[in-house]
């Protein structure tokens, strides 16, 4: 899948035609609604507003909560799991790259907010946490978390009308749960889904007599898919639905595939709709860096029937959707924004900025030389398996902070100040999705040849780790460029390909174009559950003892400019973003 920018120019035409005072009954959306990585959407509708959170893992801070009036306009609004302190040191006693925060569900009852989640990858297996709020808007309101122990993932909360709690999780197995002491009742199987594996990702609903189990299966590729259950108690027998799956895009020549893990909710004039996740693969499965996404769709679930849901796509009908209404509060932007951050001293880092785990307390500070980076010592890349050395593992903090890849095609760059006394200091910028799957332009001061007791240069560095990884390339950074801020880039200028450059800061139109690399370095890999992030870092590359570098220069970073230009909605077409 070859998608050019000239293709992207002579589908722009048609695609703002689509966008022209359309009627009411001509109303469409594009998906994702949610673009980049947002995985396990769980979404409710309170007083006129939707909330959705998605599952992070160790990204740091965690479970992003986003609202929105009209369904299509999404603002980061919080996140539920913001401070170290509601999970002492949790995040750094964490190893695995796709452990932490899995498959959360948000839900409203008697005027609070609840999120109930689990931790995987710590000592002892699996935690849950349930976590509550009466300000969904506000970091700070989000409690410490209520701690449960589960056998399962994915777990669901649902109030019956006895006022009893259940928790429905992974197999499918359900058990009553005292929400004050995170208190268990024994396990019972609900269902066991239609023969797909990894019945995961329950939900429950009551309607019109009916308790519906919704559920995933089929695992979260190219099987995935949506099938659905239902009793008349809550304990069951479940009886599934003969015309399941309910929603799928598997077997299909669609963009959107791995379409699944879905939650339904109803807006304030009773119509359903619903959110799942989904990747832009394409049947290939070959290139999705941004990996596993949010997307809307419409339902239809009369009286005593079973809820009939809309196909995925890119372009969807939508003469239901609420008027559009950016009236929202909250201070974080909205998902489909661009970035524009001079990092001036009277600025902070902003909120949709996430680090792998929690980071070291003041590595990232914005000051007025910009938004400095104090190094760590292990790279993007890390010792993964260095016990003995466990600062160079990234669970000590990894001086990596980034946003997501929220756009097909985008261009990215900033302005990094830095220079390196020592070798093997580096600062750069990356595509990273994990520590084993990442793409990086670093300016990095490396001794002359192989021999280290020769004088050392300082040199662009393009290096990667991931599937269909490129050789490390190096270049000199002229030396003109040196003591100067420098500005380095990252394009995504089609679907499959990244291009890295560099150029001085005041003078742009002395680009150096240091590689292109393909985005199948980041699609998968070690990574299948994530998606990428675009970012800047710092490190030392192993120097130092302890968790500190060798004494030397810091990062500094300023003018960091993300523009979205497109969106890829079909195999054939791009959706420009303004």
């Amino acid at each position: 899948m070859m998608f050019y920018r000239g293709l992207l120019l002579f589908l722009s035409p048609f695609c703002a035609l689509a966008q022209t005072s359309p009627t009411h009954n001509q109303r469409t959306y594009t998906n994702p609604v949610l673009p980049g990585w947002h995985s396990d959407p769980s979404c409710i509708q309170h007083e006129g507003t939707f909330f959705c959170v998605t599952s992070t893992f160790i990204a740091f801070p965690g479970l992003p909560v986003y609202a929105s009036r009209d369904l299509v306009n999404w603002k980061l609004i919080s996140h539920v799991w913001n401070r170290d302190s509601q999970l002492p040191g949790v995040s750094w006693n964490t190893t695995g790259q796709q452990d932490g925060m899995y498959a959360p569900t948000i839900r409203h009852h008697g005027g609070e907010f609840y999120v109930a989640c689990e931790y995987l990858g710590i000592e002892g297996g699996i935690i849950g946490v349930i976590f509550k709020t009466t300000d969904p808007f506000n970091d700070a309101a989000w409690s410490d978390p209520v701690i449960f122990r589960p056998n399962h993932i994915d777990p669901d909360l649902f109030w019956d009308d006895d006022g009893k709690v259940y928790m429905a999780t992974h197999g499918i197995t359900l058990q009553e749960i005292d929400l004050e002491t995170g208190e268990l009742s024994d396990e019972l199987n609900i269902w066991n889904g239609t023969g797909g594996v990894w019945p995961e990702g329950p939900h429950i609903y009551k309607k019109d007599g009916w308790y519906y189990l919704m559920i995933a299966e089929g695992g979260t590729g190219a099987d995935h898919s949506i099938t659905i259950a239902r009793a008349r108690s809550i304990t069951g027998p479940y009886r599934a639905y003969k015309n399941n799956p309910i929603l799928t895009n598997r077997g299909t020549d669609e963009l959107f595939q791995t379409v699944g893990h879905g939650d339904l909710f109803q807006d304030t004039k009773g119509n359903w709709w619903g959110m799942c996740l989904s990747t832009r693969t394409g049947p290939s499965f070959d290139i999705s860096p941004m990996g596993r996404e949010a997307v809307l769709f419409n339902a239809t679930w009369d009286k005593g029937e079973w809820p009939i849901l809309q196909p995925v796509r890119g372009r969807m009908p939508g003469s239901k959707l609420p008027q559009e209404n950016r009236r929202v509060r909250g201070s974080g932007p909205w998902a489909s924004d661009d970035d524009n951050y001079s990092f001036l001293r009277s600025s902070t880092i902003p909120k949709h900025f996430v680090h792998q785990r929690v980071p070291r307390e003041g590595a990232f500070v914005v000051t007025k030389r910009g938004l400095e980076v104090t190094p760590s010592r292990n790279n993007v890349t890390g010792e993964l398996l260095a016990d003995s050395v466990i600062e160079l593992t990234g669970q000590r903090g990894l001086s990596f902070i980034g946003r997501r890849q929220t756009h097909t095609l985008f261009k990215f760059h900033v302005d990094v100040s830095f220079n390196p006394l020592l070798d093997g200091q580096e600062a750069g910028v990356t595509i990273f999705r994990t520590q084993l799957d990442h793409i990086d332009l670093g300016i990095v001061r490396l001794p002359k040849g192989s021999d280290k007791g020769k004088a050392s240069q300082i040199v662009f560095r393009l290096r990667a780790e991931g599937p269909a990884a490129p050789g490390t390339k190096t270049i000199p950074v002229p030396r003109d460029w040196l003591n100067k801020s420098i500005r380095l880039n990252i394009e995504a200028n089609n679907a499959t390909h990244y291009t890295l450059a560099a150029e001085p800061a005041e003078r742009p139109k002395k680009r150096m174009i240091i590689g292109e690399v393909s985005a199948k370095v980041v699609s998968g890999g070690q990574g299948t559950f994530v998606g990428s992030l675009v970012g800047v870092f710092a490190t030392c590359n192993g120097a130092g003892s302890g968790a500190d570098c060798p004494r030397g220069e810091k990062a500094y970073f300023k003018n960091w400019i993300f523009e979205g230009t497109a969106q890829q909605i079909s195999l054939t077409e791009f959706y420009p973003s303004r």
